[in-house]
């Protein structure tokens, strides 16, 4: 008992340290101490009541253990808060980077498509029966902000969840895409591209070109990025098949999934910023400078978030 009692007055100075400084005055040893003082001495407490010990030894381990397993809670749950706001700051943006070559080269093929259905649909406007399904061909009687945000404000909350809703749906498909050997995730960018250069043509004859462009461009430039990283993980994802290396195939896909995994909850969080704009800041009938301006913000702060968050700025 004696020697326990040692143990016990240890964990009581870390609680009332934790307790008064708060956690992060304790150092990483003091911490794994704090933790198995606690499950030592709940072991102690327990073995107390089964001997019957003296009342105001167990009454002392009730209120020792109450206070370490408040403080040992509220580390845990602090840890968590910092886990997320980590893989914000630093996980998916590193990730980002690292899969810098599957990202552009989807990138590139939404691009590419795009220039080349805008210019097919340019050059006669029938050409876009062939590249686009009929239902994703609206007759193009007005301006597109007037048509897509023509409801009431009221309703934006809805029109946000829906539109946040659809998004994650594509970006999705792409992701799970990879498990056909990267076709389908193929196959979503390139339509993706194909629909942006075709409806973007079609909006110019009519004479709208300009507020097409300026009407995507606050929520497009997070979401069409968005779409390209979630390509660029279903890519990851069908690579830890078809290219495992050394390792077995199963390992591989297994490493391949979590960093695909990584960069899909990063575009869901994308994705919820980018229908919140759509949702609530697109539908207000803003200036076309404005909205372009608002554009070009987005694509600066999208820039920096990706490509300087989570660097270590620290060379030692």
């Amino acid at each position: 008992m004696a020697a326990r009692r040692v143990r016990w007055d240890r964990l009581a100075a870390l609680v009332d340290r934790a307790a008064g400084r708060g956690v992060r005055s304790l150092s990483a040893e003091e911490i794994d101490e704090l933790a198995l003082s606690y499950r030592a001495a709940t072991s102690d407490l327990a073995i107390a009541r089964t001997r019957g010990e003296d009342p105001v030894i167990l009454d002392h381990l009730n209120r020792l253990t109450a206070r370490a397993h408040s403080v040992v809670y509220v580390a845990t749950a602090r840890t968590g808060w910092r886990r997320f706001v980590d893989f914000v700051v630093r996980g998916f943006p590193r990730e980002v980077r690292q899969s810098w070559a599957p990202i552009v080269f989807c990138s590139l093929v939404t691009i590419l498509s795009a220039a080349v259905a805008y210019g097919s649909v340019w050059a006669d406007p029938t050409n876009v029966h062939a590249l686009l399904p009929e239902m994703q061909i609206p007759p193009i009687t007005k301006a597109l902000h007037d048509s897509n945000f023509g409801f009431d404000r009221a309703y934006s909350p809805a029109a946000a969840s829906e539109i946040i809703t659809n998004n994650v749906r594509v970006a999705a498909i792409a992701f799970a895409g990879g498990m056909t050997c990267g076709v389908l995730t193929g196959w979503i960018i390139l339509t993706n591209g194909l629909m942006v250069g075709a409806l973007g043509a079609l909006y110019a004859q009519a004479g709208f070109g300009t507020d097409f462009w300026a009407t995507i461009a606050p929520h497009g430039v997070i979401e069409l990025t968005a779409i390209q990283i979630a390509g660029g993980a279903g890519l990851v994802l069908a690579g830890g098949y078809l290219r495992p290396g050394r390792a077995r195939r199963v390992d591989a896909l297994t490493f391949a999934a979590r960093r695909a995994g990584t960069l899909v909850l990063g575009v869901a969080l994308l994705l919820c910023v980018a229908g919140t704009i759509e949702g609530f800041i697109s539908p207000q009938r803003l200036p076309i400078p404005v909205r372009g301006t608002i554009g070009a913000i987005t694509a600066v702060a999208l820039l920096l978030y990706l490509l300087g968050s989570g660097t270590d700025r620290n060379p030692s």
